[in-house]
């Protein structure tokens, strides 16, 4: 009968760990979820512990609500915008409404689809992504052009339009469209190409967003990444900024920022979802305060992570900026429109 050794023993053990290791280190790769589609998958003590980050130091809060809230009258309220008049126009369910600057509902445009983004152009044209494609309408709500569908998997999440340019988020391909003001499809940004320094979109939730800033360059928001890059309209890299935290000057979460909007001195401001915040950094990319957080946007009780696809689609805030300064929120899971004015000094 065959005895084995004390060193043969210790050898077998040695190599039984060494293989053990190596299927935990296996199986955790397989987990991995590099796009984020299955949440967070943090404990219930994390999500307890991000509780108490709901807390912001008053200081920091430079703006304040100026006016009640006002209802969308929408079951899912999607996105907002502002024209030159100072219009509130709100993307949700299969239509547009439109509210006067004091929130007065003025006019309800239905859709063939869901939109999820639109903007207003200087002359009054709404462009919106509705399911897989681009729809323009008038300034009188009437349909005046339907872009090319994209495919089953486009979903449409952020418009821009700046002089003849059109830009257009595509979170399902994840990149940037660019057309010209008739509809032409004129090329890609943002695809990951290491040979241009591009990193390429990380998007693991349904919220891309993107803006032209003062300077002309494109704005997009990286969510994946924590971060918003800078591009040319051509698609070349410039420069990003943010960083990924939980403290207030970061972005935490898999997928934040979800929106933002630039002032007229091209600061941004930057919307969060999860651990709810809107907040204000300078033209690169430095913190500058605090719009709103938890206990200003009525969240401070319902602060969660997401541990599922479904919860990682729900929840966040879109937000638009008039010329003077003033902050629309539109809180997209109590449908309302919020209003924040900055703060006077001293």
């Amino acid at each position: 009968m065959y005895r084995a050794s004390g060193k043969t023993i210790s050898g077998l053990i040695a190599v039984a760990l060494v293989i053990a290791a190596v299927v935990v280190g296996v199986v955790s790769i397989l987990r991995l979820d590099t796009t984020g589609e299955s949440g967070s998958v943090l404990s219930a003590e994390y999500t307890y512990d991000l509780g108490k980050l709901a807390a912001i130091d008053p200081n920091l809060i430079l703006y304040a609500e100026s006016r009640p809230p006002v209802g969308t009258g929408f079951r899912q309220s999607r996105a907002i915008a502002l024209d030159t008049s100072g219009r509130i126009y709100v993307a949700g369910d299969r239509a547009i409404g439109i509210f006067s600057p004091t929130g007065n509902p003025e006019k309800l445009i239905d859709l063939s689809g869901e939109p999820r983004c639109l903007t207003v152009a200087d002359d009054g044209k709404i462009y919106i992504g509705v399911g897989d494609h681009v729809e323009v309408l008038t300034a009188e709500g009437q349909p005046a052009a339907s872009w090319n569908p994209l495919g089953e998997e486009a979903v449409l999440t952020g418009i821009a339009k700046h002089k003849d340019d059109v830009f257009v988020a595509d979170a399902g391909h994840r990149i940037v469209l660019h057309y010209n003001a008739a509809g032409m499809l004129v090329g890609h940004i943002g695809e990951k190409d290491p040979d241009k320094n591009i990193p390429g979109f990380v998007i693991p939730s349904p919220h891309f967003d993107l803006a032209v800033s003062r300077d002309g360059l494109l704005r997009v928001a990286n969510p994946g990444r924590n971060r918003i890059e800078t591009y040319t309209f051509d698609g070349d890299f410039e420069f990003s900024w943010g960083e990924r935290s939980v403290k207030i000057k970061g972005f935490c979460g898999c997928c934040n920022p979800v929106n933002f909007a630039l002032l007229p001195d091209g600061s941004f401001v930057t919307a969060e979802k999860g651990l709810d915040r809107v907040k204000v950094y300078n033209s690169d990319g430095g913190f500058v305060g605090v719009v709103a957080g938890p206990a200003q946007l009525g969240k401070e009780g319902q602060i969660k992570l997401c541990n599922t696809p479904e919860e990682c689609r729900e929840g966040g805030f879109d937000v638009a900026v008039t010329p003077d300064g003033r902050i629309y929120v539109l809180d997209v899971t109590g449908n309302m429109i919020r209003v924040f004015q900055k703060k006077a000094a001293g």
